[in-house]
């Protein structure tokens, strides 16, 4: 198999699970050690890896906690082998008359990085059979953002959910190279739609897509459709998976996606005067925090905010002798790397600092400001969180003009120097009101 530089392997599972889950950890286990073989560097296993039962009944009774006996093998499993999982859909213990579908990542190390419960339950009437999964199924109640991966940012999903095109676009909004719907497919609807679907939510998101299935019969009255499979950005299937369990290999080559992006650019046309965006992923004004890298700020320390960017107060001041401390903004998305954000976040950061600026500029009665991005830690960044400074800047604040850089390179190191969180706030207030 030829790769790019830049590109990684990947393998994408089928198997057929039954009501023995010591069994079907057996199977896994033989799946991720072919793939290991093959230098993938992440493996995906399908929805019900864990098990698959005749009724609703036995299948909460054999769900564990997150924490449970089970996950923590397939951890074990991760670190041995030093590759990344995705457990497409674990019965995860909620009550004793429910559970989660879970969606989980698991990285090299053993360590769970991404999250998913399944927000649209499977219920239908198949051929006058009716399957009503939310009863026993908890919805979930978010998207989860996409995960930072090895192949680039995985965004998750689990069967079901690929019926619904927008939860795929959000995805994608929300900075998402692949997109993964790990599935137990009947037979009867995948025969009709499994490929269709597969090369719709990979052309219109632009993302590889990557399914791993279920095969076969889990029970006696159970049959799925398998065909798992990888789909590139332009719709193209370039592996699939042969009758029966086994894995499908192919490269993920970030340079397709940036070049299908570029060609085509759908994400920078939308009409979002016309509809509105999918994602709506930030926070509302009664949340109490935000994640900025390492650390939690509160909410109220926030004076500008849209659908991907925050605006931010600093907890130290960079430029002496300002009316009022100098500002950030930052994507609401934890990203550690300016490369890293979707070109909707790129688009929304930059004009949102434009817009901050010109209140700081106005505020400061000023008509200059530095701005700087410090895009990792040899470029000054200790925070990992991509954030820009908004700098106002007054004739003679520093003896030599370029001594902002040396006394920004230092600004945050010393935690004792940061401001009283009240100040914080008021200054927040203060602000807020230049953008209402």
């Amino acid at each position: 198999m030829n790769t790019h530089s830049n590109s990684k392997i990947v393998a994408v599972c089928q198997m057929t699970s039954t009501d023995d889950k010591e069994k079907n950890f057996l199977t896994c286990e033989n799946l991720v050690k072919s793939a290991k073989e093959h230098n993938a560097s992440m493996v995906f296993l399908p929805e019900a890896c864990d098990y698959i039962c005749e009724n609703p009944v036995d299948t909460v009774k054999l769900a564990e906690a997150e924490n449970g006996h089970l996950i923590s093998k397939y951890k074990n499993l991760a670190l041995l082998h030093n590759i990344w999982l995705s457990l497409g859909g674990i019965h995860i213990k909620f009550s004793n008359e429910k559970i989660h579908n879970t969606h989980l990542v698991i990285n090299n190390l053993g360590n769970i990085v991404g999250k998913y419960h399944k927000v649209h339950t499977f219920d239908v009437e198949l051929s006058n059979k009716p399957i009503f999964e939310l009863l026993y199924v908890e919805k979930g109640r978010s998207i989860a953002p996409p995960v930072q991966t090895p192949i680039g940012n995985v965004g998750l999903a689990v069967c079901y959910d690929i019926r619904f095109p927008e939860f795929g676009i959000a995805l994608t909004e929300m900075g998402a190279d692949i997109l993964t719907y790990p599935s137990a497919f009947m037979f009867e609807t995948g025969s009709l739609h499994w490929e269709a679907l597969l090369q719709c939510r990979a052309i219109e998101s632009q993302c590889y897509v990557i399914a791993a299935a279920q095969t076969g019969y889990s029970t006696p009255k159970r049959r799925h459709w398998g065909h798992a499979m990888i789909v590139d950005p332009s719709g193209t299937i370039c592996a699939q998976c042969s009758e029966g369990t086994g894995i499908a290999l192919s490269i993920i080559n970030p340079d397709l996606i940036k070049k299908t992006r570029s060609a085509m650019p759908l994400m920078t046309q939308k009409r979002f005067d016309l509809y509105p965006q999918i994602a709506h992923y930030m926070k509302s004004n009664n949340d109490e925090s935000y994640q900025f890298g390492q650390v939690i700020i509160n909410s109220k320390t926030v004076f500008f905010k849209t659908n991907f960017t925050l605006a931010i107060v600093n907890k130290r001041c960079v430029v002496p002798g300002l009316y009022l401390p100098d500002v950030l903004v930052i994507p609401i998305r934890v990203v550690k790397k300016f490369s890293n954000l979707s070109s909707l976040e790129v688009a929304d950061l930059f004009q949102t600092v434009q817009k901050v600026q010109e209140v700081m500029e106005k505020v400061h009665n000023t008509e200059s400001s530095t701005i700087v991005v410090q895009d990792g830690p040899d470029a000054g960044q200790t925070i990992l969180h991509v954030h820009a400074h908004i700098l106002p800047r007054k004739p003679n604040d520093f003896p030599d003009n370029d001594d902002i850089y040396r006394v920004l390179q230092k600004h945050d190191k010393r935690v004792t120097e940061w401001r009283d969180e009240n100040e914080m706030i008021k200054e927040a207030e203060y602000l807020r009101k230049f953008f209402s």
